[in-house]
């Protein structure tokens, strides 16, 4: 039986959008929102692209499912709020961005949005406060703390194409 599959698409100023194929061959689509939101989607087995189930569920909704499934967890892209309102978020650097090779001083984010990136993942590699000289490459994640406001803002920007 084969092995199960996820993937991983980013919804420019939606969130992101991972689809499951299970061992059995079944869909289930889960929309990450930005605000925090769910949107978990089943699709008909005989047909793929036929729903048959969606349920859009609110941040402390898909928190308890979350929980229930598994109990340790932590979201890949949301990874920590405050009580002060502040968010960090990681946004990956698509290979068709206007910023790969790019130098990150270039995208002006502090001015820009007022969040700032504290990190740069790049394959196993962390970079931790990267200075403005540092060249982005396709298939970063940069870590970007701020207001959701603002953290929003920088993925608009990061997802310039």
């Amino acid at each position: 039986m084969p092995a199960s599959r996820l993937s991983r698409t980013p919804l420019p100023g939606i969130g992101i959008r991972y689809d499951l194929t299970t061992r059995e061959q079944r869909l289930l689509s889960v929309v990450a929102h930005r605000d925090g939101g769910r949107t978990l989607s089943a699709y008909q087995a005989d047909d793929p692209d036929a729903c048959s189930l969606s349920l859009k569920l609110t941040s402390g909704e898909a928190e308890a499912l979350i929980d229930a499934l598994m109990p340790s967890h932590h979201s890949p892209n949301l990874l920590h709020t405050t009580d002060l309102g502040l968010v960090a978020e990681r946004i990956e650097v698509a290979a068709t961005s206007y910023w790969n090779g790019r130098l990150l001083g270039e995208t002006q984010m502090r001015t820009e949005t007022g969040a700032s990136i504290v990190a740069v993942l790049r394959r196993a590699d962390a970079i931790p406060s990267p200075a403005p000289d540092f060249r982005l490459a396709g298939g970063d994640t940069v870590i970007v703390i701020g207001t959701r406001e603002g953290v929003e803002a920088a993925a608009t920007i990061l997802g310039r194409e």
